[in-house]
């Protein structure tokens, strides 16, 4: 699978999310390919045929960071959908996004990411995150206090 496969796609493709605490800080990576090389995400990846997508959080989160999560509850399955000039969908993904904390492993980038970093709430900002990886963080954030109650 290239990124040529995924641009004027025939269906969907199948993204894995990772929201990963370590206390208050969040993980986050920087792109280091196509589309939206540079900007900071979250880490995550495509599904491989085959995988279940816990199996392809952990795969992900493991491959681009360097690290394994504690349990993982589904946070949310979120659609990016990102049209041409003239309308089409130029890319489709539906991202299934998990959450949980670190449980192991020293943060290092890897795959196809070219820099990690722990932020705390108050530094998000200076990562220009997009406003749905914004969403994610703090759904997330709420999920896991919930269980903790």
């Amino acid at each position: 699978m290239t990124a040529d496969d995924r641009e004027y796609p025939e269906r969907p493709w199948v993204g894995i999310g990772v929201v990963l605490f370590r206390g208050e800080e969040v993980l986050l990576v920087q792109r280091g390919k196509p589309p939206r090389v540079g900007s900071w995400s979250l880490p995550g990846g495509a599904q491989h045929l085959g995988e279940t997508t816990q199996t392809a959080a952990r795969r992900e989160l493991l491959e681009e960071t360097g690290l394994e999560a504690g349990p993982l509850l589904l946070a949310d399955v979120v659609d990016a959908i990102s049209l041409d000039a003239r309308g089409q969908p130029h890319y489709h993904y539906t991202i299934i996004d998990y959450c949980g904390h670190w449980h192991g492993g020293e943060a290092t980038a890897g795959d196809d990411v070219a820099a990690v970093a722990w932020a705390a709430p108050q530094q998000l900002p200076a990562y220009k995150l997009t406003k749905a990886a914004l969403d994610i963080i703090e759904l997330s954030r709420a999920k896991l206090a919930e269980t903790l109650r």
